[in-house]
C-alpha cells in the first residue's frame, strides 16, 4: 500500500505542473433536519467499511437517525440513533429502503471489479421511483481534465497502472448512474490522494466534473473530510443527479 500511495502521488505531481490547475472554498456547516422539519433518516450501505464507517460516525454525530446496511452485523457496535441491519448490498429489495431521505452506497471493492457495475445496476433498479436522495462513493479517476470533457485522470499517460482496474470499474458505476431519470442520485469523487489515516480538519471544497486542486497543488484529503462533505451534498438541494468531487484545502 505504502508503494501504492507513493506511486499514486507522484503521478498526481506530475500531471499538476503539467496542467497548472488550482482551487480554492470552503462549504457551509450543515443543519440536521429534512424539509418537513424531522431529523434526517439516512440509510449507509456497506456501512462497516473505512468510508462507510466514518461517513456513519459522522451522521450520527450530526444528530441523524441512521440505518447501517452491513454483511456483518458484529462490526458495528450498537450506538444510540444507530439501526444496523445485517444484509447484503444485493440481498436488497425495494421495500428494505423505503422511508429515507437520504442513502448513500458505500460499496467498495478491489478484487472482483465488474460488481462495481452490477451493484449499482441492482441498486437502480430496486430504487426506481424512490424519492429519497442517493449518494454514491466513487472514484476520482473518471474526473475530467479538460474543460471539453474528453480527458478523464485515469486516461493520463503516466495514470498508476495498478488503479487503472477500480477507475474504469467505478467509472462505469457513473455511467449506469447517467442514464437514470427517475432516481435523484449523486456520484461523489473523493481526492485523487485520498488519506485514510488524515485528520479531519474541517476545510474541504466541492468541486465539479474537472480535476482540480488546493492551494497547495494537490488533490489531496481525508476519509473524515469526504464523510464531513458527503453530508453536506446529502442536505444541500443544488447536487442532483449529477457527478461531483471534493478535495482538502
Amino acid at each position: 500500500m505504502k508503494h501504492q500511495a507513493n506511486s499514486r502521488r507522484s503521478f498526481i505531481k506530475t500531471s499538476l505542473l503539467a496542467l497548472g490547475i488550482m482551487g480554492a472554498g470552503i462549504v457551509p456547516s450543515l443543519a440536521q433536519q429534512n424539509t418537513k422539519g424531522e431529523t434526517m433518516k439516512i440509510a449507509v450501505l456497506a456501512a462497516s467499511g473505512k468510508v462507510g464507517k466514518l461517513i456513519t460516525d459522522e451522521a450520527l454525530s450530526k444528530g441523524y437517525n441512521v440505518s447501517a446496511f452491513v454483511r456483518d452485523s458484529k462490526k458495528l457496535a450498537p450506538t444510540p440513533n444507530l439501526t444496523i441491519i445485517q444484509k447484503d448490498i444485493f440481498d436488497l429489495r425495494a421495500n428494505d429502503l423505503q422511508n429515507f431521505d437520504v442513502i448513500i452506497d458505500c460499496f467498495g471493492e478491489w478484487e472482483k471489479l465488474d460488481l462495481h457495475k452490477k451493484h449499482i445496476e441492482h441498486l437502480v433498479k430496486i430504487l426506481a421511483g424512490n424519492k429519497a436522495k442517493f449518494l454514491v462513493v466513487g472514484g476520482a479517476g473518471s474526473l475530467y481534465m479538460d474543460k471539453e470533457h474528453k480527458t478523464r485522470l485515469m486516461d493520463m499517460p503516466n495514470f498508476p497502472a495498478e488503479y487503472m482496474g477500480v477507475a474504469k470499474a467505478t467509472a462505469e458505476a457513473l455511467e449506469v448512474l447517467r442514464g437514470v431519470s427517475d432516481i435523484n442520485w449523486v456520484y461523489v469523487c473523493p481526492p485523487a490522494d485520498f488519506v485514510f489515516d488524515a485528520p479531519k480538519s474541517g476545510k474541504y471544497k466541492i468541486i465539479g466534473e474537472e480535476f482540480e486542486v488546493n492551494a497547495k497543488g494537490e488533490s489531496k484529503g481525508s476519509y473524515a473530510d469526504y464523510a464531513s462533505a458527503m453530508l453536506e451534498i446529502a442536505k444541500d438541494s443544488k447536487y442532483s443527479k449529477e457527478r461531483v468531487g471534493v478535495i482538502g484545502l
